[in-house]
């Protein structure tokens, strides 16, 4: 079976404009698959490519890093025990930094090493399995990444032997609670064995966050004096683990004065200022690297890889609720002009590139 030609949504230049176009769809090599994509999500880091201009220098390009299908090729050397024609499968696009190139999702059909690969449950639809890869990535590596290069707090993942419940009665901060990666650290927290796992976020999405593993949510609109104070009264001091899936201004600068004193500062965006202060301040500012392909990554990657499936089948990973943009491919600039006017709350935006017209 083959497919000459797909579409694909299109960044024509820097600082351009998105266009679906008609490309040639390409062949798996030894240890690759080639995807069918039934659902790509949407992630901020989209638009800001587009409507910034960073981090790409290549184009045309495809952006996107979050998706699910099935296999539609195989390549020869692919162990078949491992992956096989029709297999439901998530998979995440990425970024090469040395190339500044972009390996994107907004596409019909996605070439990758079926090392990058997971396969999802029956039971799970592609939409919901898209919200998956990057989210748990940059949510779990910069906690549990055990590489001497990464930035990370070096904890034992939950999905290894010896790391569920390890860290009961420690107290975590996720700021952002309601963001897709703010989502996945309650949920690993929780499996952690982290409580109190403190959050903020918009009080309508509290019952969702309760569900996912937070014991306390703060209003996201209190001012940093007072979410200060509301975080430490309920742990008594400091916290030694904080996750900033915001990383603005104000939300850097609160997650940076409750941080206790060799403790640990996960924030989603680099900080060269607020990361020179907590060396002279005895404090660790580790900034996110969420790609599964990058070499940093590559064991804890592969870890997590392997345990998804049954994190997911169990439900102790559950994936972001959705809204289903129309139109497939069509639909993603709409959706990322949402994204950038911060019009999107607990929910991650999703399309179906099969049908785009």
């Amino acid at each position: 079976m083959s497919v000459a030609q797909h579409k694909a949504l299109i960044l024509e230049s820097k600082l351009g404009q998105f266009a679906v176009k008609t490309v040639q769809t390409p062949k798996p090599g030894p240890e690759e698959v080639l995807v069918k994509i039934e659902a790509t999500a949407l992630n901020p880091l989209d638009w800001k490519v587009q409507a910034l201009g960073i981090l790409i220098e290549r184009y045309p390009t495809i952006l996107g890093f979050d998706a699910a299908g099935s296999i539609f090729q195989i390549g020869e050397e692919v162990p078949p025990t491992l992956f096989a024609v029709g297999d439901r499968v998530l998979v995440q696009g990425w970024f090469d930094l040395a190339e500044q190139s972009a390996h994107g999702t907004f596409t019909q059909y996605f070439l990758l090493p079926y090392k990058l690969v997971a396969k999802i449950p029956d039971s799970l639809a592609y939409e919901d399995a898209a919200t998956i890869p990057t989210g748990v990535a940059t949510a779990g590596f910069p906690l549990y990444n055990q590489n001497e290069s990464a930035a990370s707090v070096r904890l034992t993942p939950p999905w290894v032997k010896g790391g569920r419940g390890k860290y009961a009665g420690r107290p975590i901060l996720v700021i952002g609670g309601a963001s897709s990666m703010g989502q996945f650290a309650i949920q690993f927290a929780r499996l952690s064995g982290f409580s109190p796992i403190v959050t903020t976020a918009s009080p309508h999405n509290t019952p969702l966050l309760q569900t996912l593993g937070a014991t306390h949510v703060l209003d996201r609109k209190l001012s940093s004096e007072e979410l200060i104070a509301e975080a430490t009264k309920i742990t008594g001091g400091p916290f030694e683990v904080v996750y900033d899936a915001i990383a603005s201004e104000e939300t850097s600068s609160m997650a940076y004065a409750v941080t206790a004193r060799g403790g640990h500062l996960v924030t989603v965006l680099s900080n060269p200022a607020l990361e020179l202060r907590a060396k002279e301040e005895g404090k660790n500012v580790d900034f996110v690297h969420g790609v599964f392909k990058s070499e940093v990554n590559r064991d804890i990657g592969r870890s997590l890889l392997d345990a998804l499936p049954g994190l997911l089948k169990s439900g102790d990973i559950k994936p972001n609720r959705t809204e289903i943009l129309p139109g497939g491919l069509n639909g993603v600039v709409e959706g990322l002009e949402r994204l950038k006017n911060d019009q999107v709350s607990g929910v991650k935006l999703v399309v179906r590139p099969q049908e785009t017209a």
